[in-house]
């Protein structure tokens, strides 16, 4: 297992369990954050989600709750989740912040916040040799709702050196 620090948004975590690889973050990190409006979020979803289901079951050591959302973070108008998965990862560093949302991406990049996707942990699984390849599981993702732009598919899939360039 590696030393990544993640704090969780509740799209990859509800991505990756529809997709049928949720186990990949807790194979993937040392230390996993799931603030508590993202654990709200998650659970307001559907009963039969994979996702769900996973943070009743085993995930709830991981939820945290953050007493107040930094002012940089709050002043870009982001969801609840979002704004408290930054204000996570820009109080404790070296903590990765998980999330696919295009304008908390800009946030973190922005704010110096280190920053990975969902298309992002399935490629860590790859390299650490936990799937043998993440074509099957980036189409499992676009099924599950993971809206990704051919370009990025095609980067990623270059990355895991499953397409030539």
């Amino acid at each position: 297992m590696s030393e990544r620090q993640w704090v969780l948004n509740a799209s990859p975590l509800i991505l990756l369990g529809k997709a049928g690889h949720i186990g990949l973050l807790e194979a993937l990190c040392s230390e996993m954050v799931i603030p508590a409006a993202v654990a709200a979020e998650v659970r307001a979803g559907p009963r039969w989600d994979a996702g769900q289901d996973w943070l009743q079951s085993r995930a709830q050591a991981y939820v945290r709750h953050i007493e107040q959302v930094d002012p940089l973070v709050r002043a870009w108008d982001l969801g609840a989740g979002e704004s408290e998965v930054l204000t996570w990862a820009r109080r404790n560093p070296g903590c990765e912040a998980i999330l696919d949302d295009r304008a908390a991406r800009d946030c973190a990049i922005a704010l110096g916040i280190p920053v990975r996707g969902t298309l992002g942990v399935v490629l860590a699984a790859k390299r650490e040799g936990l799937i043998p390849c993440v074509q099957p599981i980036f189409q499992r993702l676009q099924d599950a709702g993971l809206r990704i732009a051919p370009g990025v598919l095609d980067t990623a899939l270059s990355l895991a050196g499953e397409r030539e360039t």
